[in-house]
């Protein structure tokens, strides 16, 4: 027997602490649930000791997500089926086709095969197992229903594939374009209209106020193009190292989010996150000061991580969750309503994945909405960027023509 330390929350949304004796954690959250109450935190060192933010910011290696999860239901189907989790490990071990994966696995093999705890054997490959999953598995295996939780993780992971796979939809489309609007006009710039002023000057044309401007830009960029690609590599730089720093992170995070056509999306994948991650790591049994630490560190914006992090606090200090989310403007009512709810029924895992289905739909929506927005914004942009081009160079030949039908009618 051994003394847990508690912290939780009744329906009325008041606070209390205690101190509770029994033989595993998973024994004290089954005695606190079953009184209807939500967990905030157990001091126990299974579930504080893995927490390190510092994880997700490190390199993970190449394993494709359909990997990760298909390793993760063919475990959970054996471990349901009974049958022991080394055995499980090795059968997995020889289907996995990619090497480095399966050197992974094998170490894993080995790890539990010598006593190790799944979770920390799990846990020796932070670039592959990333500090969810492993908190996940450790609280599987805290309350005995590892099989269950794989079949979490598995559905966390094909729904975050999934968001992903919408958002790249989403900056396909505007990126591809805006790359060939700078070929185009980059080829037109340098290789062909720098020709026309040779052939102005020869001719002794004058020239309006919009084909020098395009002359003059276009003779600077054809002399000056190391210089200009060298800026360009420098901006990039640049902007690489600032997004690197704190203060960088915080202010590109900050416009992600309020940034025209794009902020939106940007905010429903961010909200999208935070509710489907919070709720699998409630239903999984991880107590609410870890799981909001672990939300933070997979927010994917660091102003959404800043304000979880703040309300974490604010949690540990015996307030309710909602209040300081709602204060940060960052989350909308409906969020905001949601949680709150949730804290006085008990059911927060439960609406939190509501919330995550909701902002599911209205990512999907919003990708066809902006990609039907967007095909017409690139096409028109890119006729006026070239139409300006060619009109500064015809204008001229134009003129020239009006000139000799001139002469040939005064003759």
């Amino acid at each position: 027997m051994a003394n847990f330390k508690y912290t939780v929350r009744n329906t009325g949304g008041g606070t209390a602490s205690g101190v509770i004796a029994a033989a595993s954690q998973a024994e004290v959250i089954n005695q606190l649930k079953s009184q209807g109450l939500t967990i905030i935190n157990i001091q126990e060192d299974i579930i504080r000791k893995g927490i390190d933010l510092a994880r997700f910011f490190k390199p993970r290696a190449h394993v494709k997500i359909d990997d990760m999860v298909l390793f993760t239901r063919q475990l959970s189907t054996m471990i349901d089926a009974g049958i022991p989790i080394l055995e499980a490990l090795e059968v997995l071990h020889d289907q996995v086709a990619d090497k480095g994966f399966k050197n992974v696995i094998n170490d894993i093999v080995e790890r539990v095969r010598t006593g190790s705890d799944l979770s920390d054997a799990l846990a020796a490959h932070p670039k592959i197992f990333t500090h969810i999953y492993v908190n996940m598995i450790k609280a599987g295996e805290a309350s005995g229903q590892l099989d269950v939780i794989l079949v979490r993780l598995a559905e966390y992971y094909e729904s975050t594939a999934h968001l992903k796979r919408e958002v790249k939809a989403a900056m396909t489309y505007p990126v591809i374009s805006l790359c060939m609007v700078t070929g185009i006009t980059a080829f037109l710039m340098i290789g062909i209209v720098p020709k026309f002023s040779e052939i102005f000057k020869t001719l002794n044309v004058p020239l309006n106020i919009l084909t020098r401007t395009v002359l003059g830009l276009s003779l600077f960029l054809k002399n000056n193009i190391l210089l200009g690609i060298g800026g360009a590599v420098l901006v990039v730089v640049a902007f690489i190292i600032y997004t690197k720093t704190p203060f960088g992170r915080v202010h590109i995070d900050w416009f992600k989010l309020h940034v025209p056509i794009f902020g939106t999306l940007f905010r429903k994948v961010a909200l999208s996150r935070f509710s489907r991650t919070f709720s699998t790591l409630l239903k999984s049994g991880v107590p609410m000061l870890g799981a909001l630490e672990i939300v933070a560190g997979t927010a994917g914006n660091e102003i959404v991580s800043r304000v979880v992090m703040s309300a974490k606090e604010r949690v540990r200090q015996g307030e309710n969750l909602a209040g300081p989310l709602a204060e940060s403007g960052v989350f909308p009512p409906m969020v905001t309503k949601m949680v709150s709810i949730g804290e006085k029924s008990g059911a927060l895992e439960a609406l939190l994945e509501k919330v995550s289905e909701f902002y599911d739909q209205q990512v999907s929506a919003a990708v066809k909405s902006l990609t039907s927005m967007i095909e017409p914004v690139m096409i028109g942009f890119m006729g006026l960027l070239v139409g300006t081009i060619v009109i500064s160079v015809f204008l001229p030949i134009i003129q020239i023509q009006q000139a000799l039908t001139k002469s040939a009618g005064g003759q």
